[in-house]
């Protein structure tokens, strides 16, 4: 699904997006309240989402669409390259930031690695997040840490590779399992932490240290 104000934009994406055979889209929106009728009337498995748009923000929408009964991963798309729309999405369950200037060939990457459960930040996006942790979030906490010990010794494996932005392919390689085994784990890891996709998990990890 497509969400945005801009008509041009919405026709670009969907010729960008139609292009790949792996990808089909089912519906488009010009604004919050929009993309939640659409969901619910199609099953989406991505929302490209902005942020800037009337009558229902991209971030009120994020929430919205996350506690949907079937939610679709959402990666936020936006030309506003701002801390507040960074952390705000990540924190309303974003699984993806990235600006609308991004190669195309790396927004197709990032509809194909969130749709399979990986996630996907623009880099100066993400550069300065674990910068921001670094400066003004504790090394460790007491609440990160117990919340991490619910884990097993091999989910914590797999949760340190994964704070790494490691794929689910490359978790397998790294620590000699089967991809379907290492996305049973990072299921499991989510339900234990109680976060709702990697990037939260990723930074839960950072922030336990």
């Amino acid at each position: 699904m497509i969400v945005d104000d801009d008509a041009l934009v919405r026709l670009g994406l969907a010729d960008l997006l139609g292009a790949d055979p792996g990808i089909e889209v089912v519906a488009q929106a010009a604004e919050g309240l929009q993309a939640i009728e659409q969901a619910t009337a199609h099953r989406v498995d991505v929302a490209l989402m902005d942020v800037r748009m009337p009558r229902m923000d991209g971030i009120t929408a994020i929430t919205r669409l996350r506690a949907l009964p079937h939610p679709p991963k959402i990666i936020t798309l936006t030309t506003f390259d701002l801390d507040e729309y960074v952390y705000n999405a990540l924190a309303a369950g974003a699984d993806g930031f990235l600006l609308k200037d991004t190669d195309p060939a790396e927004i197709l990457r990032a509809v194909h690695l969130v749709a399979a459960g990986s996630a996907m930040l623009h880099p100066s996006a993400a550069r300065r997040l674990i910068d921001r942790y670094h400066h003004t979030a504790p090394p460790r906490t007491g609440a990160a840490r117990q919340r991490i010990d619910r884990l097993t010794p091999r989910e914590r494996d797999v949760l340190a590779l994964l704070a790494e932005g490691a794929t689910n392919a490359d978790i397998a390689a790294a620590l000699g399992m089967r991809e379907s085994t290492v996305k049973a784990h990072v299921s499991r890891i989510l339900t234990a932490l109680d976060v709702t996709n990697r990037v939260q998990a990723a930074l839960l990890a950072r922030d336990a240290g």
